[in-house]
């Protein structure tokens, strides 16, 4: 069983609190974080990111934080063009993805800090964002109460994106209030959307033909959603304190006193449930409170393994993540502190404020790798064609040493070999999108027969 963290934050500057979730014992944690919901994301296992909002009424008062695994402090502070949400890495942690309160939503480059793209998402502010388990399509909610789902082969397209008539897949608007949570499941555009919002329901989504699948309606509003693994049932957390249990793929019935599709609960928090997560294999659910308490629950007996106690004040985001391989535990955070300074891996620059507009078109920016099972976390699995295009040109100036021509060269063929992979995933993308399409036009033909 691979060693998997908890990593929990709080709207207060209660800092970032991080355990063992198998052994309860403590890890570093850290000082002065106050992060808004969603806005605390693991890099890869890389480094720890949070964006931060002092005061919500200020336009210019939000940054983004790194947190390395070695030191208890901030090490690298951005400051983006406006506050900052809900915080996303891709798995790879090649690039970080911001939803601003203006409804911009801002996609950065994390070896450079470059600003690759930045598009208007919204008309209200970003609240949440997930991606896809091929890491190709963004989901994005917002205060708007919309829920809108990006291709990110789009969204780099250039002259595609301008062919089309939206710049979004879909836009799912049947949410009457804010959308709060998002999480997809397995399947990459065959799979499941779930929704929460502060209208209190709850709806399922299908990826391939863009409709609503269930509507779910919740005793109270909700704030957190968890899906199970296996995607029978997911996990709904509740201002009420209650943790709702919903079936995905149950008939229409239920006994629960709930309400339809609900089939029972968790009930330990004295306040409201602000924040779920899910260990790797699903048996254990991980709850963040206002109440300040992180409970793990095993998900087959329905009963509480472990209580973690944050630092004062409410606890707003918990993740769960796997341990870093330098991290050894069982070793105090005094102790692996000091046996980790000078052996983490160097931290990226801050995150630029504005895209740079001389390079605006001139390549395509990012390169989006498929998901490999090694723990490689960065730089070779990602490289943008511009970064090396600029680095070739750096070593052509620098003379015509033999050392210096090597380099050269093989910049150039992964330069190639870059551009021709983006080329492929186009070509996946347009045969997916064909199917796609094919099978949402063959089930309308069906149903106009079967009627």
């Amino acid at each position: 069983m691979e060693t998997e963290l908890v990593i929990a934050s709080s709207p207060t500057d209660a800092g970032i609190s991080c355990w063992n979730l198998h052994t309860g014992s403590e890890h570093l944690r850290y000082k002065m974080c106050s992060s808004p919901a969603h806005g605390l994301a693991s890099v890869a296992g890389r480094f720890l990111a949070s964006s931060q909002i002092r005061d919500p009424k200020s336009s210019s008062s939000g940054s983004i934080l790194y947190w390395s695994w070695n030191k208890p402090q901030v090490e690298v502070k951005s400051f983006p063009a406006e506050p900052v949400k809900p915080l996303l890495s891709n798995s790879e942690g090649t690039y970080i993805v911001g939803g601003g309160i203006s409804g911009d939503i801002y996609l950065w480059e994390v070896a450079t800090g470059n600003l690759l793209k930045k598009w208007h998402a919204h008309y209200r502010g970003v609240t949440c964002m997930v991606f896809n388990d091929d890491q190709s399509l963004l989901i994005s909610g917002s205060e708007d109460g919309c829920v809108r789902v990006w291709s990110l082969f789009m969204i780099f397209g250039g002259a595609n994106r301008e062919k089309a008539k939206n710049p979004y897949e879909y836009s799912f608007h049947e949410h009457t209030l804010k959308v709060t949570d998002i999480k997809i499941g397995y399947g990459g555009c065959n799979a499941i959307i779930v929704s929460a919002s502060e209208d209190r329901t709850c709806k399922v989504w299908s990826l391939s033909t863009g409709k609503l699948l269930r509507n779910i309606v919740f005793p109270s509003i909700i704030d957190a959603i968890a899906l199970d693994p296996g995607e029978h049932v997911f996990y709904a957390g509740g201002r009420d304190g209650k943790i709702y249990i919903a079936a995905l793929n149950a008939p229409g019935t239920s006994n629960s006193s709930y309400g339809l599709h609900i089939i029972g609960s968790l009930s330990e928090h004295s306040k409201a449930i602000t924040c779920l997560a899910s260990s790797a294999d699903g048996s254990l659910l991980v709850s963040g409170s206002e109440d300040g308490m992180i409970r793990v629950w095993d998900t087959k007996r329905r009963n509480i393994t472990r209580v973690f106690r944050h630092a004062k004040g409410p606890v707003n985001n918990v993740l769960v993540v796997r341990q870093p391989q330098h991290l050894n535990p069982g070793t105090s955070p005094n102790t692996q502190a000091s046996s980790l300074r000078g052996h983490g891996w160097p931290m990226p620059p801050p995150l630029q404020k504005y895209a740079n507009s001389s390079d605006e078109n001139a390549y395509t920016k990012a390169f989006i790798s498929p998901q490999t099972a090694s723990n490689k976390l960065l730089d070779d699995s990602y490289i943008s064609v511009q970064t090396m295009e600029n680095l070739i040109k750096e070593l052509q100036k620098q003379g015509s040493a033999a050392a210096a021509e090597l380099d050269v060269e093989r910049l150039k063929v992964e330069q190639q070999r870059s551009v021709q992979t983006i080329q492929q995933w186009k070509t996946i993308y347009e045969n997916l999108h064909q199917f796609c399409v094919s099978e949402l036009l063959d089930g309308n033909h069906v149903e106009s027969n079967n009627g």
